[in-house]
């Protein structure tokens, strides 16, 4: 599958970036933490959302993984996805893009409608994300998390 030149290049086709497999194996593993969400609509009640997730991106870019956090009315949470990471769009040295689309679970009621299409707790997601590498294993980004928030992460990755 060819990648628009201007939608970014896949980890494979980075040229300043040193390819995923040249450690030994074809993926890179990636321990995220997110200690900060802003929420957009400000209700009361919210909390602050704290998120772990472990990902894994192969040699081509393609991704999956899974997030466990406590949702902003205190729920534990999960989301399972798979997606894709972009690095160096548009050329711009040391960023990357990715998307994800899984299954989340875990707004139960009574706030199950702050979720669409959400069923007995389970509800589709998206996230979309646009991040800075300061190091090979050290980066922070930006998570678009439905139209919900944007939530900070920070990122350390295992080749």
């Amino acid at each position: 599958m060819a990648v628009a030149p201007l939608a970014g290049r896949c980890a494979a086709e980075t040229p300043s970036v040193a390819p995923l497999d040249a450690g030994g194996g074809g993926d890179k593993i990636e321990i995220q933490f997110s200690p900060y969400t802003y929420h957009f609509s400000g209700s009361e009640g919210h909390s602050n959302v704290l998120a772990l997730a472990l990902s894994s991106v192969d040699s081509s870019g393609w991704l999956w993984g899974g997030s466990y956090f406590r949702n902003s009315f205190g729920q534990p949470c999960a989301y399972v996805f798979g997606g894709r990471k972009y690095e160096e769009p548009f050329g711009l040295a040391k960023t990357y893009w990715s998307w994800t689309a899984g299954v989340l679970y875990g707004y139960k009621p009574p706030y199950e409608d702050k979720v669409p299409l959400n069923h007995q707790g389970f509800s589709p997601g998206a996230v979309l994300t646009l991040g800075w590498q300061f190091t090979p294993q050290l980066s922070t980004q930006l998570n678009a998390v439905g139209t919900a928030g944007i939530m900070i992460q920070f990122s350390l990755d295992f080749r």
